[in-house]
């Protein structure tokens, strides 16, 4: 009789472990972890990024490689460490190739990169990518860019910052994740499209970019409310990853998602002009998060003090929702368009 009792505690005792083992790995809700993103880190880190101490971050320039620094920091301070397969948190780009399309002297620039090991997929790589140069100092005067883009620069650390605290608690995602802030955007998509020919992961193993540049202001066409976002791109190849945009919007952050900049015959063209368009171009889902143009932009006067913190916290959100999706659903997003 005795044996038999402690044979049944054993099993219910391995039962019990492998109920907890399943519960660990269900990631089928985020919201715990959408709290981790709180608009005073976003607030506190945007004030160093776009500080006059930064020199606009013009692309190679000492300003922007202390900007660089800084972030490291964020990341190791997060525990999040450079990929696997890096030696380092930086993805050298000589001046060469910066200035082979047309000579601006510019100098050798770095993207940084950060990443998260997937539990279950490993070798799929969700990227979440934001620019972190502007324009640097003109006429004496800083142009500190805290809206662009600075504030995809921070969301996409913050989300990071999610994600690790995630992992650590039994409930990493389940691709892996690289965090890529790329240089020399302002002067024509550059950092971006040196990883996407010198990708550390393959191109073919990569399920989506999520580029994120400029979301923490409003345009002339929403003066009344910063509760949207412009989606631009997420239906250009895949309708699943349109689909996850907007369920998981509707699920969580409720935004209205505003699609007039992704109509193909828009004359703005800004399917075109960041950086998820050198992942297009490779056949990745790429979907573009931005809050349209205002007047401070590429001006002095996109400085930290004009962001709109509720609304950049509530947009890095929406981002981080989409991004625990796919990292953690069954199949990536099927490329069902040319």
């Amino acid at each position: 009789m005795k044996k038999i009792v402690v044979l049944l505690l054993v099993a219910s005792a391995f039962s019990c472990k492998n109920m907890q083992a399943v519960a660990s790995k269900d990631n089928s809700d985020p919201t715990k972890y959408i709290k981790v993103i709180k608009e005073k880190d976003l607030k506190k880190m945007l004030y160093v990024v776009a500080s006059d101490e930064m020199e606009g971050r013009e692309t190679g320039s000492k300003g922007q490689k202390k900007a660089g620094v800084y972030m490291i920091d964020q990341y190791k301070k997060n525990g999040v460490s450079f990929p696997k397969g890096a030696t380092d948190y930086y993805q050298h780009i000589p001046a060469a190739y910066l200035n082979a399309k047309r000579n601006e002297n510019l100098q050798d620039s770095e993207n940084i990169w950060a990443y998260i090991e997937g539990s279950e997929k490993p070798d799929e790589v969700l990227v979440i990518s934001a620019h972190y140069d502007h324009v640097g100092i003109k006429n004496g005067e800083v142009y500190n860019g805290a809206d662009d883009d600075g504030s995809g620069t921070v969301a996409v650390m913050e989300m990071a910052k999610a994600f690790a605290k995630a992992k650590k608690q039994g409930h990493g995602p389940k691709r892996s994740i690289l965090f890529l802030h790329v240089t020399g955007e302002e002067h024509g998509l550059h950092g971006s499209r040196y990883y996407s020919e010198n990708p550390l992961f393959p191109i073919a193993n990569t399920i989506t970019d999520i580029n994120i540049d400029m979301i923490g202001r409003r345009d002339v066409e929403h003066a009344k409310t910063n509760n949207y976002v412009y989606v631009i791109g997420a239906d250009r190849l895949s309708t699943d990853l349109h689909n996850a945009v907007v369920a998981q919007n509707d699920k969580y952050t409720k935004l209205d998602l505003d699609f007039k900049f992704n109509d193909p015959k828009d004359p703005n063209h800004f399917y075109e002009r960041s950086d998820h368009y050198n992942f297009a171009k490779h056949g990745i889902p790429a979907v573009f998060f931005f809050n349209g143009v205002h007047e401070d932009y590429h001006g002095k006067g996109d400085e930290p003090q004009k962001i709109e913190y509720d609304a950049l916290t509530k947009r890095t959100q929406l981002a981080f929702v989409v991004a625990w999706d796919l990292a953690n659903r069954e199949n990536r997003p099927v490329v069902d368009k040319k």
